[in-house]
C-alpha cells in the first residue's frame, strides 16, 4: 500500500470514528424509570423480603411504566449488593432482543451496574414496557427493591420468548432491572425522587402507578421531564434502614443518574419513627440537631453538583401502624421531633424550593393526623387520593423553568 493510501484508508477511518463520536455526542441519555436497588436481609429482621432467596434456570417479567419517552432506549441492570457476579443469559424488552457490548449475555461483577446497547424502540412518554430477564445459573438475591406496589412473575427456564407467562409465580418488588433511560430531545432532563416507603408508594393501589412520583410523571411528561422514584420501604436519612442511609445512596441514586437536574427529597420519618419500635428496639431517639445537618450535607452535596434541591415536609403520622404487630412508630416526643424538623425546613433557606407536604395531607381538625380521606388507612401512608395531593402540592415551574447551567451561581450562593 503507497504513503498516500495508507494515509487516506487511516483519515477515513478517523472521519467515521469522528462521524460515530459526533452521532453519540448528540444524544442525550436521561434516566426515564428507577427502582433503587437495596441490599437483602436475613430472618432476624422484622418484614419478609417477599422474594426468592435466590433463582436458578428461571426468567423473571417486570413491567415498568417510564416517564419521558424517546428514540431509543437502554437498560440498567444492578448488581450493587451482588456478592458474587450476576449472570443475565438472556433479555428482552417488548419481544426485542437486548444485547450488551454485542453479546445476548453478560455477566455484572460484584457491586457494578451494567448498561445495555441502545435499543432502538420510539417510546411515548408514560409508556408501559415489558422487560423479560433469563437468569440460567443459580443466583443469590443479595441485592433487589422491596415493595408491594409493584409485583413482579419469575418462570421456570428460560420464557425469554413467551408471550404469556401468566402461570409464573407472583412476587412483590424487583430483581435486577434498576433503571430504563431513553434518547431524550435535547431539554430532556430527570427530576430524582428520593424518599422512603411514602415516596416507594406504600398504600397506593398495586400495579397501577400511583404513587406521588408517578402524578408527578403525568404533570412533568408533557414538558420532556422524566421523575425516576429513588424512594426505598425503610429508608432512613442517617442511618441504615431496609436500604443504605440516604447520606451513602445519594451519589449513585440521585447525582449518578443520567440527565439529573433536580432532587425533591422526603426523609426523617424513619429515623424519627423506628427507634424503640419493632424495626430498631435498641435504637436511641434521634435528635433534631442531627437531622439538620443531614439536611445540611445533602444540600451542600446537591448544590456542589448543580443539582437544585427541594425539600418536603413530613406528614402527619398520629397513630401509625396501631393494631399492628408494628405499632410503637408514633409518641409525643417523636411528633415534637417532626414538628421541630418540619419548622426548619420551611425556614432553613439553604433549599431551591419547600413542599408542604405536611400542610395538603393534614387534617385541620387534629393536625398530627393525616386526613381521612387521603389515609391509605396505617395513618403513615397516604393512600392514592394523598398521593396524587402530594404531586399536585409541587410547583413545577420552578421545575420545568430551571436549566442545569443557570444554576451554578446561585448555587454557590445557597450552600454557605
Amino acid at each position: 500500500m503507497s504513503h498516500h493510501v495508507h494515509t487516506a484508508a487511516i483519515w477515513i477511518a478517523m472521519t467515521l470514528a469522528g462521524n460515530a463520536l459526533a452521532q453519540d455526542d448528540r444524544t442525550h441519555w436521561v434516566t426515564s424509570w428507577y427502582a433503587a436497588p437495596q441490599p437483602g436481609w436475613d430472618s432476624t429482621f422484622v418484614l419478609p423480603m417477599n422474594v426468592s432467596a435466590f433463582l436458578d434456570d428461571q426468567t423473571v417479567r417486570e413491567s415498568v411504566r417510564i416517564s419521558a419517552g424517546g428514540e431509543r432506549i437502554k437498560l440498567v441492570f444492578s448488581n450493587r449488593y451482588g456478592k458474587a457476579p450476576l449472570e443475565i443469559g438472556a433479555a428482552s424488552v417488548m419481544t426485542r432482543m437486548v444485547t450488551f457490548a454485542g453479546a445476548p449475555h453478560v455477566a455484572i461483577a460484584p457491586g457494578a451496574t451494567v448498561t445495555s446497547d441502545p435499543i432502538a424502540l420510539p417510546v411515548a412518554p408514560l409508556s408501559q414496557l415489558e422487560v423479560t430477564t433469563y437468569l440460567p445459573k443459580r443466583t443469590a438475591v443479595t441485592g433487589f427493591h422491596w415493595g408491594a406496589s409493584q409485583r413482579i412473575s419469575v418462570a421456570a427456564g428460560n420464557a425469554r420468548q413467551a408471550r404469556d407467562i401468566s402461570n409464573a409465580t407472583q412476587m412483590e418488588g424487583r430483581l435486577f432491572l434498576s433503571a430504563v433511560l431513553v434518547d431524550a430531545l435535547p431539554g430532556g432532563r430527570t427530576v430524582v425522587a428520593l424518599g422512603d416507603s411514602i415516596t416507594d408508594g406504600n398504600g397506593s393501589t398495586p400495579d397501577a402507578d400511583r404513587r406521588w412520583p408517578d402524578f408527578l410523571a403525568r404533570r412533568l411528561a408533557p414538558h420532556g421531564i422524566a421523575v425516576a422514584n429513588a424512594g426505598i420501604s425503610g429508608a432512613r436519612l442517617l442511618k441504615d434502614g431496609m436500604g443504605e442511609r440516604a447520606l451513602a445512596r445519594f451519589e449513585q441514586d440521585v447525582l449518578g443518574q443520567p440527565g439529573v437536574s433536580d432532587v425533591i427529597v422526603l426523609l426523617g420519618i424513619n429515623d424519627i419513627g423506628w427507634p424503640g419500635s419493632p424495626f430498631a428496639p435498641d435504637d436511641t431517639m434521634v435528635a433534631l440537631d442531627e437531622l439538620i445537618a443531614g439536611f445540611r450535607q445533602l444540600a451542600a452535596t446537591a448544590h456542589a453538583r448543580q443539582i437544585r434541591i427541594t425539600v418536603g415536609t413530613l406528614p402527619p403520622f398520629e397513630g401509625a401502624l396501631e393494631g399492628t404487630p408494628f405499632a410503637g412508630h408514633y409518641s409525643p416526643p417523636k411528633e415534637a421531633l417532626r414538628t421541630g424538623l418540619n419548622d426548619w425546613i420551611r425556614h432553613a433557606g439553604i433549599f431551591d424550593a419547600v413542599v408542604d407536604f405536611d400542610a395538603v395531607l393534614r387534617d385541620p381538625k387534629r393536625p398530627r393526623r393525616m386526613l381521612a380521606a387521603l389515609d391509605s388507612g396505617d395513618h403513615l401512608h397516604p393512600g392514592d387520593a394523598g398521593y396524587q395531593r402530594m404531586a399536585d402540592a409541587i410547583d413545577i415551574g420552578l421545575i420545568v423553568a430551571h436549566h442545569p447551567r443557570a444554576m451554578s451561581g446561585a448555587a454557590s450562593v445557597r450552600s454557605q
